[in-house]
């Protein structure tokens, strides 16, 4: 693939990755904002491409309708999960033995868990965090689909989502030496093997696609956000951004909620 600015000069083409959760989607309507759908439309026709990199795995995304046409790839699972159309571009799994550490410790403290496989998603849930974050206030009804964990366990683990404190999430870590966290919610953490992060996503996505990862823009507002935002030749950060996140990018655009998309890519002569 190669991105080159097009009929008009002062409009650049670029890969562009967006989170999703308080990037592309409001965490108030559930919906992609009408602005940020007019400025992919143009943004795309001005010769950009557009790719989806999100803490979410497939099963759940389930809220890119508006877009879904104009996407060419996906950042999945946090970077463990990449692909274009159904072709693979990358898949790590986490060790067996960290699963098993992290799936016992949530049993023995009784916390709940997301288990994402390669095929199925499992839900521990034994104080009904999941039911409440993911269904109540995220709107993620796929869920109900879980697999059972067992079943899970069988395949290959993308990744862990415990609804552990950021204080026990750092002793839990200690004892899955090979894993990695990145945080979005307060409530919960993704855990994903050493080297799946979104960032390292990109480079996966730009040697499939063959573009350069400088002419790259990131968009996110999350801890999970980081790597990509570090790793994207522009990172950009929502006004709704946590404020580390905005301390690491190149720009801090509005909010999701106030045209923060289209006014970031305007700003760089993308659209």
């Amino acid at each position: 693939m190669m991105l080159s600015d097009k009929m008009n000069d002062t409009k650049k083409a670029y890969a562009l990755f967006f989170d999703i959760d308080g990037t592309l989607v409001s965490f108030k309507s559930h919906e992609i904002p009408a602005s940020t759908v007019i400025a992919l439309t143009q943004a795309k026709a001005n010769g950009s491409r557009v790719y989806i990199a999100t803490g979410r795995p497939p099963l759940i995304i389930t809220n890119l309708k508006a877009i879904e046409h104009l996407i060419d790839g996906y950042v999945t699972t946090n970077g463990a999960l990449c692909y274009v159309g159904d072709e693979l571009v990358c898949c790590q799994p986490i060790p067996k033995q960290d699963v098993l550490t992290c799936v016992e410790d949530a049993k023995a403290k009784g916390y709940s868990l997301i288990v994402v496989g390669r095929k199925d998603v499992a839900v521990f849930d034994p104080m009904g965090d999941v039911e409440r974050i993911f269904h109540q206030m995220l709107a993620v009804n796929e869920l109900a689909q879980a697999a059972p964990l067992d079943v899970v366990l069988q395949q290959d683990v993308l990744q862990l989502t415990p609804f552990i404190s950021p204080g026990y999430e750092q002793e839990l870590l200690t004892r899955m030496p090979q894993c990695v966290s990145g945080r979005w919610h307060p409530d919960f953490t993704d855990i994903t093997a050493n080297g799946a992060d979104k960032g390292k996503g990109i480079l996966a996505m730009a040697h499939h696609e063959n573009f350069d990862p400088q002419r790259t823009i990131a968009f996110g507002d999350g801890g999970n956000d980081t790597s990509m935002i570090l790793q994207a030749g522009i990172g950009i950060a929502m006004g709704n951004a946590l404020e580390e996140l905005k301390k690491q990018a190149d720009y801090v655009t509005t909010a999701v909620d106030d045209d923060g998309i289209l006014n970031a890519l305007k700003h760089f002569n993308v659209i």
